[in-house]
């Protein structure tokens, strides 16, 4: 078993936590504590899902969970763009990194035995 912080998986997550802590610095006051906040938040528990699945044996319920989160961390990032939080420029790195994320941790669910 690698250690969680070797994953390729993990590393990206992580960096996109320290994007969205950078990124949400920036918001406006009315948001920085409300959506910001939420966004830090389900933001770090999909390092949490990372660092349990990779422990647990029943690693599928710990991806499934992270899946969800990873859900809502989408949509609030789409609510950040659309109401002009994130520039097109920080909207697409984020993107760009989410799809990857999102790659890996498909293929280790479906890797997982039922």
């Amino acid at each position: 078993m690698a250690l969680y912080y070797d994953l390729s998986v993990f590393k990206d997550v992580y960096s996109l936590v320290l994007k969205i802590f950078e990124y949400t610095k920036d918001f406006p006051r009315e948001y920085k504590y409300t959506l910001g906040q939420d966004l830090k938040k389900d933001s770090i528990n999909l390092v949490r899902s990372i660092y349990r699945a990779n422990k647990s044996k029943e690693k599928r319920v710990y991806l499934e969970g992270f899946l969800d989160d990873f859900e809502l961390v989408k949509l609030e990032l789409r609510i950040c763009f659309d109401m002009k939080l994130l520039s097109v420029q920080k909207h697409a790195a984020i993107s760009e990194l989410m799809e990857r994320i999102g790659k890996q941790i498909t293929a280790w669910r479906n890797a997982q035995v039922v």
